[in-house]
């Protein structure tokens, strides 16, 4: 009796929300849920917001067009992970109806309503592009007013705890990724239509136009280069290999040399891409696809080869605490999982077996790529030798 006491309060609780807040505290709980992050009695609000939302006909999370439109530009960059593990270069998709709707009800109340309305007589009319054309244009007025409040402690203070009273998840931090990606809105639109449809090695010619894209990126927007290297990062047969761009330009493969780079978020990056593969990981095992699962663990170990072959010392650096970090937590997460996986199918996920490059193959691999440094590097010290200094005669 207690508990069907509860679920009417429960009720009467979210019959005072909007449609659209209910749809958005679902997509929170779930995205909450989904990452082992899940509050007590989770289960039956979710139940609830699913049955309150199918009466109204509302889909679960579904964008209103001028929403759409108005994210449109940040689609390459977004993740399905929480704020706090979506990284550099990357938004969280959860983050955006929290912040549509703090925009539209408090930012630029006024100007929202006259933009909804406009791109859904768009939208009707089958104008999409007339569509973006407003979206870029109230893209711009957000902008303004954001850079303008943000100029100071206050306002940035001001914006943080308007955030805070729609969700507790950090939304603050996509929100200033969200504004780095729209100023550099059309820089990114012409790098991501340059960019080959798949490049399958990171090296030679293709590394070299790829460097010549970014060096673009970086002097039109700087703080946008992190987007531009996760755009890459999408466009690559094997992902890691965006720490090249870093790697081969650095003076030597030392972590410091390599982090001294323009591109040395690229490692970044790679690390991120763990992390959210451990998120893939951990969502693979409780759903029990274990051959899935263990892709994912090749891919995880694949980086982490990469990263410790490609770049010495990295022990000791912060990029290697991270990796440490990480690698423990991937294998807790199986350890934490594996106890619900038939005891026949544990060999899947032995890590002896998903660690390849320490087979005799993987080891020779290893072998010939040491010696191919060390005599890069004997190389590039012998012609340092017997390059002759250049004199310059004193005035």
């Amino acid at each position: 009796m207690a508990q069907d006491a509860q679920i009417d309060q429960l009720r009467q609780y979210l019959k005072q929300l909007t449609l659209q807040g209910r749809a958005h505290l679902l997509a929170e709980l779930e995205r909450l849920q989904l990452y082992g992050e899940g509050v007590a009695g989770a289960d039956v609000v979710i139940a609830e917001l699913r049955a309150e939302l199918r009466v109204n006909g509302a889909g679960e999370g579904r964008q209103e067009p001028a929403e759409r439109f108005f994210f449109e530009p940040l689609e390459p960059v977004l993740v399905d992970a929480p704020p706090e593990l979506a990284g550099s270069g990357r938004i969280s998709r959860g983050s955006l109806p929290t912040i549509w709707e703090w925009m539209t009800a408090n930012l630029l109340r006024a100007m929202a309503t006259d933009y909804i309305d406009k791109v859904k007589h768009q939208v009707a009319a089958n104008n999409a592009h007339q569509a973006r054309v407003l979206a870029a244009g109230f893209q711009a007025k957000v902008v303004k007013m954001l850079d303008d409040t943000l100029a100071s402690p206050a306002g940035a203070e001001q914006i943080r705890a308007g955030l805070a009273s729609y969700t507790s998840l950090p939304t603050f931090d996509d929100l200033t990724k969200m504004l780095r990606v729209l100023r550099a809105r059309d820089t990114l639109a012409r790098f991501a239509k340059a960019l080959p449809t798949r490049i399958r090695k990171l090296e030679d010619a293709p590394l070299v136009r790829i460097r010549t894209l970014l060096d673009t990126v970086q002097v039109e927007h700087e703080d946008a280069v992190p987007f531009a290297l996760t755009m890459v990062a999408r466009h690559l047969k094997t992902p890691w290999q965006l720490i090249r761009l870093a790697t081969k330009i650095a003076a030597s493969k030392e972590a410091s040399d390599v982090a001294a780079t323009p591109y040395a978020i690229a490692v970044v990056i790679a690390l991120d891409e763990i992390a959210e593969k451990r998120l893939a990981l951990r969502k693979a095992l409780k759903a029990s696809r274990i051959t899935v699962a263990r892709d994912i663990l090749v891919e995880i170990y694949d980086i982490e080869y990469a990263l410790r072959v490609r770049i010495d010392h990295l022990e000791g650096s912060p990029w290697g605490r991270r990796l440490d970090e990480l690698i423990a937590a991937v294998a807790h997460v199986v350890a934490t999982e594996v106890t619900s996986i038939p005891d026949n199918l544990h060999h899947i996920l032995d890590s002896r077996r998903l660690h390849r490059h320490q087979s005799l193959k993987g080891r020779a691999i290893y072998l010939a790529w040491k010696a191919h440094d060390m005599l890069y590097g004997v190389v590039h010290l012998w012609r340092r030798l017997t390059t002759p200094a250049i004199k310059i005669d004193s005035p």
